[in-house]
């Protein structure tokens, strides 16, 4: 493949689960001898020896680490040349300084954090395979309308919105959809009963059968608060009403994604729980080529299974729809609390059920205002925080687990 059909791509959140799976997608090309992306700038978090070796082996001009303690200048394997930037606003700081116009920006930054970034490779005319749900959930308000005006594309990357994006193909007009379904797992506590979860320790909930995450969103697939966040992403992605995304138990995590149509076809796709396979789809669209992930076997699949969301104990679908219909900072509210309460759970100064309870006691007492700047969002943001700090540091759960 000649240099000048090479793609420049900016990996935020590269030493995590997706940053990795994507560098497989990158290094299993260049196997290939198919030189297709070139790896401009990586971001992570605190894993300076990680994002060093990755700078090393993919060739990085830069490197951004939120982690400003970390001396990375005088690392051994940092390639000479290597541009550093540490802090906050690294990340940003990244793209302003090194990404252009048509750059794949991949937003893999886990949490609230994610947000800027994605804004700020929007403002660059980048097209962003979006991985960071609380761009969307937080800030759909902003962020959609601003790649609107941007001429930009965001790609989702979640295997279940990526599988609603290619059944959307098949459709000229959002009209013509019935709804959408996306899949979950079911998680550790899928077959669980309400009482039992009450007791759920952290390393219960980390048990995840199917993926492999960081401990934030595998808590989150526990208690389904992973899907909650995406049926709101799925919103302001497909511009559908909580009446139209519906959420399914599937515990095989082969069909990822269900879009229903007036007429009653149905398309889903299909894949192996690798998550390398959306990944490298986002990366390619509109294009597809053979890649690392694992190919789906039918002659070794048995049976699909699918079943409802028991709300009583997964009560985070029924807050999504809340959400979806509120509108305004009921996003940025609802996902400000559930960090706040995963991290006290992690920490263990709250039980398992509590976390939905956080989350609900907390949009109770924030109500949506309207979202029409990052200042909107920051405010929903940081009040959120605050009042579910508060019911976090209460020394008994916020309700009774019967």
């Amino acid at each position: 493949m000649s240099e000048r059909v090479r793609r420049r791509v900016f990996l935020l959140g590269s030493t995590g689960s997706i940053g990795t799976s994507a560098l497989d997608v990158v290094r299993d090309f260049a196997r290939r001898g198919d030189a297709r992306f070139e790896v401009v700038g990586l971001a992570a978090a605190r894993n300076g020896d990680a994002l060093v070796a990755q700078a090393r082996e993919f060739g990085a001009r830069a490197i951004a680490l939120a982690d400003d303690s970390v001396d990375l200048e005088g690392h051994a394997a940092l390639p000479t040349g290597t541009r550093v930037l540490r802090g906050a606003d690294a990340a940003r700081e990244l793209l302003r300084d090194h990404a252009r116009r048509g750059d794949l920006v991949l937003a893999a930054m886990v949490g609230a954090a994610g947000i800027e970034p994605v804004l700020e490779a929007i403002a660059l005319g980048c097209d962003v395979a979006l991985a960071n749900k609380e761009a969307l959930v937080a800030a759909g308000s902003i962020v959609m309308p601003a790649a609107a005006r941007a001429g930009v594309r965001i790609i989702p990357v979640d295997s279940e919105h990526n599988a609603l994006f290619q059944c959307l193909k098949a459709s000229t007009a959002m009209d013509e959809v019935r709804r959408v379904v996306l899949t979950a797992s079911g998680g550790p506590f899928r077959m669980r009963s309400r009482s039992e979860m009450a007791r759920a320790t952290v390393d219960d909930a980390l048990a995840h059968p199917t993926w492999r995450m960081g401990p934030k969103v595998t808590i989150d697939s526990a208690s389904l608060m992973n899907k909650a966040l995406e049926l709101i992403e799925a919103h302001w992605l497909f511009g559908l009403g909580a009446e139209r995304i519906d959420a399914i138990i599937h515990p095989q995590s082969i069909v990822h994604g269900f879009v229903e149509y007036l007429d009653g076809s149905v398309l889903a796709q299909l894949s192996p729980p690798d998550m390398r396979t959306p990944i490298q789809q986002a990366m390619c669209d509109p294009q597809r080529f053979d890649g690392p992930s694992r190919k789906l076997d039918f002659t070794a699949l048995r049976s699909l299974d699918f079943e409802p969301v028991d709300p009583e104990r997964f009560p985070a679908i029924t807050l999504a729809h809340h959400v979806i219909s509120a509108g305004g900072s009921a996003g940025a509210v609802l996902n400000a609390a559930n960090e706040i309460a995963v991290r006290a759970f992690l920490d263990r100064r709250i039980g398992f059920l509590d976390i939905a309870e956080v989350v609900r006691a907390t949009l109770d007492a924030c109500h949506p205002c309207p979202v029409a700047s990052l200042a909107d969002v920051r405010s929903a943001d940081a009040a959120a925080r605050a009042h579910a700090e508060s019911l976090t540091r209460l020394p008994t759960p916020t309700r009774t687990h019967a």
